[in-house]
């Protein structure tokens, strides 16, 4: 089947070389068994993909499930996965299925497989090298016969480097990898796509759909999108809806886009270059800001001690004179401190001030290490919301499920 025909029977818009070329690597893979990994931004319609696959595969007369590993909590996701046997854990009063069992013969699509449990992706990868399970609870090994394509938004890579994600399943999936690409990447499709959603909720709504004029073609393209084509579809609703004129100008599509232009601060960026713009990267964020300041404050101990050593013994060094001299010409140094030492040859020295802007020197034995001040944290919030886990991860800036997961892995007791 040509890429044409593919668009037309799963209502893909554009033409862009990029999307093309991913639809062309989709359609020659999915007459095997081979798994797929596909990679991209959220947004960008990786499930379509995923469902390419199988209705092109020897497998589309059999099931199809799409699984959002990042919306199973993690104490659940091996027994939805792979099932569970009766009394094998609290509220298991039934043995159950799971999907890599109900699914026998067919397509299992992990979408957000970044977020999987390192437990878990153990399991999965005996499933993908040996076809072989085992329900929670139970000793018997079950065998499956499932093809697996896999989607993530993160830079998975990266992720093997930190410990996140397992190397040899990484490589497995990404048997034959797919990358989807941004909307900002194919700009030209930007006004076909417009087009195609304002049709389709003129239908919805009964009414006329808007178009755009020129300028406000190019305010539509220029824009970065960083929801990618989940976005545009919600501005085009917006716009069918809410528009007063049928001919939208640039002036009413600005109202309708969110006000990017203030934003001028640096942002983190992944390995590829790309900038972090997704919710699941802020505890990176966060951890990388906490080094940054235990550093500098590290820095500023230091250079305390230092300073507070050059006060005590001005004359022992030309290097740490010239410092003091070059302070005080900057104002940097009150002229307290260059009163003028008489010092003997085995004499101790002291130092008067007559202002109190030093008083002395404290070393601060503090631990620096991350990981502590994280669990620390976390003991804070937990307090403060008196035992409350949703409260304390919205204080903290993290899902409920990672602020479980910190929990056991530092052994906080609530």
């Amino acid at each position: 089947m040509d890429i044409q025909s593919i668009k037309n029977r799963f209502g893909i818009i554009g033409n862009s070389p990029a999307l093309n070329f991913a639809l062309q690597v989709a359609a020659q893979v999915s007459n095997t068994d081979l798994t797929v990994l596909i990679a991209g931004e959220s947004g960008v319609g990786k499930e379509a993909f995923s469902v390419i696959i199988h209705a092109l595969s020897a497998r589309k007369h059999n099931p199809f499930i799409a699984v959002n590993c990042g919306a199973i909590p993690e104490g659940t996701i091996d027994s939805e996965l792979f099932g569970h046997e009766k009394g094998s854990f609290t509220g298991a009063v039934d043995a159950r299925k799971g999907y890599f069992e109900t699914v026998n013969g067919g397509t299992i699509f992990l979408d957000e497989i970044g977020e999987m449990p390192l437990g878990t992706q153990a399991r999965l990868l005996r499933v993908l090298e040996t076809g072989e399970f085992i329900r929670v609870g139970s000793s018997k090994v079950q065998k499956t016969d499932v093809r697996v394509i896999a989607a993530s938004n993160k830079d998975l890579l990266t992720f093997t480097q930190n410990g996140k994600f397992r190397e040899d399943l990484y490589y497995r999936l990404s048997t034959v990898p797919i990358r989807v690409p941004s909307l900002r990447d194919r700009p030209e499709d930007i006004p076909l796509l417009f087009r195609r959603f304002s049709v389709d909720f003129a239908e919805r709504y009964k009414t006329t759909p808007v178009q755009l004029d020129d300028e406000a073609k190019d305010v539509l393209i220029n824009y970065p999108w960083p929801g990618n084509v989940r976005e545009l579809k919600n501005i085009a609703e917006q716009i069918s809806v809410l528009a007063s004129d049928k001919l939208v100008s640039s002036n009413e599509l600005k109202r309708f886009l969110p006000n990017r232009d203030m934003n001028r601060l640096p942002v983190l960026a992944n390995a590829s270059g790309n900038p972090v713009a997704n919710g699941h990267e802020f505890a990176n964020e966060r951890e990388i800001l906490y080094k940054l300041f235990f550093d500098m404050k590290k820095d500023v101990t230091e250079l305390k001690k230092m300073f507070v050593d050059i006060l005590q013994n001005p004359g022992t060094s030309v290097q740490n004179q010239s410092l003091l001299n070059e302070l005080k010409s900057k104002e940097l140094l009150p002229a307290a401190y260059m009163q003028p030492v008489v010092q003997g040859p085995s004499q101790p020295v002291m130092i008067h001030h007559d202002n109190d802007d030093i008083h002395h020197h404290e070393e601060v034995d503090e631990s620096l290490n991350i990981m502590d001040k994280e669990k620390e944290l976390i003991e804070k919030a937990l307090k403060k919301h008196k035992g409350k886990r949703k409260d304390a991860a919205l204080d903290l800036g993290i899902s409920e499920r990672t602020l479980y997961r910190k929990l056991k892995e530092y052994d906080i007791k609530e």
